[in-house]
């Protein structure tokens, strides 16, 4: 084939200039790049559980339940790939807004402090917080409790949670966290081990991770200077642990058992891994949360006790 000459050869060239160029934008967008990886992640996961379900089918005897069995294995396996394309459109969006930058924090364990004080969100040691709210189940009473204890992620001394959540009495998580403040004001989320359980009986560890560990990342769980649009990871495990904070009021009235705040802030959170999660969660000066609102069924939880030891 002749190489192209004169006019044509430099339309054909500007042509492969501009799709390297478009090709090195993609390229260098880490964040588009991390979607399309997870994406495919869901979907293969999606053709895989039908693949398990299929062979779960085919040691059915009987014709009529076998073939029920093969009907419901393709339904999950649509509603999969469904979830799929939810997961995208969240991953889009919080591209939008968090930019192309891949996310990898710097962590200097100099510039962190001992103490947690940010008054959104502080955090002194021997302090339970406790929340209640009525579900479909039954009450949820959750204590938020913080220990003397500290564990060590990736330098920086962190602050452990002991968080609890009981549906009708009865303890259905029950999760570490750990938390440190940098100089600036900022608190910090380095990673949690949380674990699911049924009848007493544990059932997922599903959202344990540690900062550094397999590519995990720490995120902010608050700002030291929130400001109406900022939107920020809280934390980062891909396909684990991914949850997004936006700010979007400094100045709400909330009213709950311990009383009323004023001035509160007002974040909006969601995450790809649970797209019908959305949750407004409001914050209080010199208290921390004071209450969660679920945006899809309305069910709210609520500062309900302080107590210290």
């Amino acid at each position: 084939m002749e190489r192209p000459t004169g006019t044509v050869a430099a339309v054909a060239f500007a042509a492969v200039a501009a799709f390297g160029a478009r090709a090195d934008a993609q390229s260098t967008d880490a964040c588009r790049l991390t979607t399309k990886q997870a994406i495919e992640a869901c979907k293969l996961s999606a053709k895989s559980g039908k693949a398990v379900a299929l062979g779960k089918c085919a040691n059915l005897p009987d014709a009529a339940p076998r073939k029920a069995c093969i009907q419901q294995a393709s339904a999950d396996s649509r509603d999969a790939l469904t979830t799929c394309a939810d997961e995208r459109g969240v991953r889009d969006t919080s591209c939008m807004k968090l930019g192309p930058a891949p996310y990898h924090p710097t962590i200097d364990p100099a510039n962190f402090v001992a103490t947690i004080d940010n008054p959104y969100f502080p955090l002194k040691p021997g302090t339970t917080f406790i929340y209640e709210g009525q579900t479909p189940d039954g009450l949820n009473h959750t204590e938020f409790f913080v220990t003397h204890n500290t564990k060590v992620i990736l330098g920086v001394t962190c602050i452990e949670i002991h968080d609890t959540v009981q549906i009708a009495g009865t303890l259905e998580e029950d999760t570490l966290d750990w938390f440190a403040q940098d100089k600036d004001g900022n608190v910090w989320y380095f990673g949690e081990h949380t674990m699911e359980l049924a009848d007493g009986r544990p059932t997922t560890l599903a959202g344990t991770f540690v900062g550094g560990v397999n590519g995990a990342q720490p995120g902010i769980i608050m700002e030291a200077h929130p400001a109406i649009g900022d939107f920020y990871r809280q934390e980062f495990d891909l396909r684990n642990a991914e949850d997004f904070a936006e700010v979007v009021s400094l100045t709400e009235t909330v009213t709950v058992p311990t009383g009323t705040y004023s001035n509160c802030l007002k974040t909006k959170e969601t995450t790809p891994l649970e797209t019908s999660l959305l949750e407004n969660k409001y914050y209080a000066p010199n208290v921390g949360n004071v209450s969660t609102v679920d945006l899809t069924t309305g069910q709210r939880v609520e500062l309900v006790g302080i107590t210290m030891e």
